[in-house]
């Protein structure tokens, strides 16, 4: 007898690896890392987690747009210079 696949449970969606969502969900982590956690010292859950909220309290709270410093072409040129062979 064979038997026949069940429809599966979940369907993967496959996102480029520069997408800019995830480089901002990125961004968002090295953040997080840099300001509250790298010099932390937690010693329980509860400690980290008042830890974080109290992070992302002030992070919303010191919210602003973020400004471009460079120009599109600015950034093409770096691209392609760090994208060569021999960088």
């Amino acid at each position: 007898m064979v038997r026949r696949a069940r429809a599966p449970r979940f369907q993967l969606h496959f996102t480029p690896t520069h997408s800019s969502w995830t480089n901002q969900v990125e961004r968002r982590f090295a953040e997080l890392e840099r300001r509250c956690l790298e010099r932390g010292v937690f010693c329980s859950p509860d400690d980290l987690k008042a830890a974080l909220e109290e992070w992302i309290k002030v992070w919303n709270d010191e919210a602003r747009p973020f400004t471009w410093t460079k120009t599109a072409d600015q950034i093409c040129r770096y691209c392609s210079r760090v994208s060569e062979p021999d960088h």
